[in-house]
């Protein structure tokens, strides 16, 4: 079979860049004064581990020393995102001085945005031809994932994490015609699990694809060997740098572990014996395709039952019911839909329509394989999607280059046959690809939305200047709202007990007793951490009620005005920071 795709070349990928990347930085400017270009908690916290690798922080060393105060707590993040992070920033601060972080800021996002297009167009290239180009350059950046995911500020894992998926959707597609292209499927999925477990179902149905490429032709047993044996080569290379030798053994779900490269070496075996087995028909190769998988499964569980509970298994229940089930990344597709209907639909209807088109095209039999394998990938991302809607980080944009081929089969409609149903047909396909439409005509709907709690009152106690006044003291330890608690990291010498990480969990415990309990055990707490400074932000969870309090709690007393007088009030005039000194028993 000839290999299909193309070329995207420099000048319409540099044009739609520049597009993109002029309209994102006009955004970060001028909403500078309402909205912090560090706003999300994992971007500071991804800052702050960077500043401590380029001071002299260990590869192996994961814990953030100032959190959890005075323990320390350690994070289930991976240095593979530190390492061109902080290379960037090294590079910048002769140049840039104190402004390395900002210009950062921008740089590091806006160069991934390129990579993203790129990918983008070539999965286009291959399934739509080059009517497809435009389309698939133009559309991602109008996608809520790519605003959200690409935009100045982000320092997170997330974008890294796309890419990987989109270039395993590449990978196992030109698998079909050129086998060795499953080598690179194999080690994108490795990086992609490696960065974070959040790519764990598009790893899955990577692994489901060459299956049951290998089920319905034999012809595929090259792709499948080669993709199982780079994943668990890789696999076992992202656990030795990322884990210490003397933990390489410890079972864990919530990153890279003994756990998962296990499941890469027990599928690299599989897809290794399998062909080697007398199995002519389908049928016995899928029933031996289901034996290995069931096989693999019960050799799993014989090592850890737990492992049925997943990566939150050993979170404290008080926890998961009353912090983890409120995080909004982590609510179902219904939760989000009925908080907030303009989020959940921009990133769906999208998918939708990339998995409408899909099976569109295997019914009429048009390059069925390929097609097959881009349902699949959407079909798993839109099961996770319905349990979680943090998925659509990773499934939106797998769909847009499936948008990007509707788009260019009902532009070739229209120029066929002019007329007015082929001219809305072009439209509507256009409208039903681009989040940001969606989003747009969601919000004019008269649908119920969910009350907001001050989120701008909120963004305003993360912008920079609002630390000014607590950077300028000798470092404390501080009790403040978890939400907090990154930011004071990065932009303070302060210790904090609480930031938003499970593996935090004493932390997260005690910060939310402190502003939720008894005032008498919240002070025993600051008592037993020798912490002297408690800082709020009014606008955060904490102290708006979102968990039940007591009515003597630091909560119910800070809505009444009657704080204990050992909490002294040191709020400097116009701070939107509340800033108490914690007088000695």
């Amino acid at each position: 079979m000839a290999s299909r795709g193309g070329r995207v070349g420099v000048w319409p990928l540099f044009v739609a860049w520049a597009l993109g990347a002029t309209a994102y930085i006009a955004k970060a400017i001028f909403t500078a004064s309402t909205t912090p270009l560090i706003l999300d908690t994992d971007d500071a916290m991804r800052l702050n581990e960077v500043h401590d690798f380029l001071a002299g922080q260990r590869w192996y060393d994961l814990v953030q020393h100032r959190l959890n105060t005075p323990y320390g707590a350690e994070l289930h993040w991976s240095r593979l995102v530190d390492v061109p992070e902080a290379a960037l920033i090294l590079f910048l601060r002769p140049f840039a001085g104190a402004m390395a972080d900002t210009v950062a800021a921008y740089t590091w996002p806006l160069a991934l945005l390129a990579m993203l297009l790129w990918l983008s167009a070539k999965l286009a290239l291959r399934l739509g031809r080059h009517e497809a180009l435009w389309a698939a350059l133009l559309l991602p950046i109008v996608s809520l994932i790519t605003i959200g995911e690409f935009a100045p500020g982000r320092f997170d894992h997330h974008s890294a994490q796309i890419l990987c998926s989109l270039a395993i959707l590449y990978c196992t597609i030109a698998a079909l015609e050129r086998p060795r292209f499953a080598l690179g499927a194999g080690i994108f999925a490795a990086v992609a699990l490696t960065i974070g477990i959040e790519g764990l179902p598009i790893v899955a149905a990577t692994v489901l694809v060459f299956g049951l490429m290998w089920v319905t032709d034999r012809q595929h047993a090259a792709a499948m060997r080669d993709f199982g044996l780079s994943f668990a080569v890789t696999m076992a290379l992202g656990l030795a740098q990322g884990v210490v030798p003397a933990h390489w053994f410890e079972l864990r779900l919530d990153a890279v572990s003994i756990v998962y490269v296990a499941v890469a070496i027990l599928c690299a075996l599989a897809f290794v014996i399998l062909p080697l087995l007398p199995l002519s028909k389908p049928t016995q190769r899928f029933a031996a395709a289901v034996a290995a998988a069931a096989i693999t499964g019960a050799l799993l569980l014989g090592l850890d039952p737990m492992l049925l509970k997943g990566p939150y298994a050993a979170l404290d229940p008080w926890l998961v019911q009353n912090w983890l089930a409120h995080v909004s990344e982590s609510q179902t597709f219904g939760q989000s839909l009925a908080e907030d209907p303009v989020y959940p639909l921009g990133v769906t209807v999208p998918v939708l329509a990339g998995l409408f088109y899909a099976g569109w095209n295997i019914v009429r039999k048009r390059d069925v394989a390929a097609w097959l394998i881009v349902a699949g990938f959407l079909v798993v991302g839109i099961a996770v999607m319905v349990i979680q809607i943090r998925a659509a980080r990773i499934v939106t944009p797998l769909a847009l280059p499936a948008c990007a081929a509707l788009v260019a089969t009902s532009w070739r409609r229209l120029l066929a046959r002019p007329g007015i149903v082929p001219a809305l047909g072009m439209v509507g396909s256009v409208v039903v690809s681009a989040g940001l439409a969606i989003a747009v005509f969601a919000a004019l709907l008269p649908l119920p939305v969910a009350a907001g709690n001050a989120a701008g009152a909120r963004k305003a106690c993360l912008q920079p200047a609002a630390f000014t006044r607590l950077a300028t003291l000798p470092r404390q330890r501080i009790m403040a709202p978890v939400d907090l608690g990154s930011h004071l990291l990065l932009f303070t010498p302060h210790s904090v007990v609480g930031a938003p990480y499970h593996r935090n969990q004493q932390g997260l415990l005690d910060t939310f007793h402190f502003f939720d309990g008894p005032i008498v055990e919240a002070r025993d707490i600051l008592t037993s951490r020798d912490i002297h400074l408690v800082v709020v932000c009014p606008a955060m969870a904490e102290l708006s009620g979102s968990i039940d309090r007591t009515p003597d709690s630091f909560a119910a007393l800070y809505a009444e005005k009657a704080l204990p007088d050992w909490l002294v009030d040191e709020t400097p005039p116009d701070s939107v920071l509340k800033i108490y000194a914690v007088k000695a028993p």
